[in-house]
């Protein structure tokens, strides 16, 4: 593990996906790769247990994946990567900035 990781605060990731989605193992797979680059945690959840079900409800989420970041709603359907990248790299940076 990097030594930039250890003091950087990961993201929380969940996705809340369907059984036989393509844009679902797209997001997985996209998730996988960022995880190389970036400190992330990554929750799956199936939409049909009840915490999955829940989650899509709260979030009116109408297509699957519904991807969270740190409990906020990112996307549904197909998870945009360049803007998931950009705000990765945001958030990277904000947490390497000097404090002061």
């Amino acid at each position: 593990m990097s030594s930039q990781f250890t003091t950087t605060s990961a993201t929380r990731i969940t996705v809340v996906e369907s059984e036989a989605c393509p844009f679902c193992e797209q997001a997985r797979s996209s998730l996988a790769e960022l995880a190389v680059t970036y400190p992330l945690l990554i929750d799956i959840i199936d939409a049909r247990s009840e915490q999955g079900h829940s989650l899509m409800q709260s979030h009116r989420a109408s297509m699957s994946p519904l991807v969270l970041l740190d409990g906020q709603f990112f996307s549904n359907g197909r998870l945009p990567r360049r803007k998931l990248t950009r705000l990765l790299d945001e958030r990277l940076n904000d947490a390497s900035a000097p404090v002061g």
